[in-house]
């Protein structure tokens, strides 16, 4: 992989994997307060020259320990992030359900949220 940093863009809701000044992954996630604070994984891209990389993996990744580092829980709607979480038990802790279906409502009541 060549020298990619990831950048928390929270004011867009982007976790945002840069090579350089280039965005070349990012997952889009919002933030939700009830029934706990959560950040809602939505959608990731890799931009079609890096994928293969593990820029996905490496999103991923630092969501949950972001996540962690803010005493937050992940709820990976994203399909990518729900199964990376699966393969990574050890370091993506399950959301409780009912913070997942909080979640849905959340982004069903405003999909402007990815």
């Amino acid at each position: 992989m060549t020298d990619i940093k990831i950048h928390d863009d929270r004011a867009q809701g982007r976790l945002e994997a840069r090579a350089g000044s280039e965005v070349v992954g990012h997952i889009a996630y919002f933030e939700q307060s009830e029934p706990v604070r959560a950040l809602v994984a939505v959608h990731t891209v890799v931009e079609p020259a890096h994928e293969g990389q593990g820029i996905a993996g490496s999103l991923a990744r630092e969501l949950y320990a972001l996540a962690g580092r803010e005493n937050a829980a992940v709820v990976p709607l994203c399909p990518y992030v729900a199964k990376w979480a699966e393969r990574h038990p050890d370091e993506a802790p399950a959301a409780a359900p009912e913070l997942v279906e909080a979640a849905k409502r959340q982004l069903a009541a405003d999909p402007g949220k990815w």
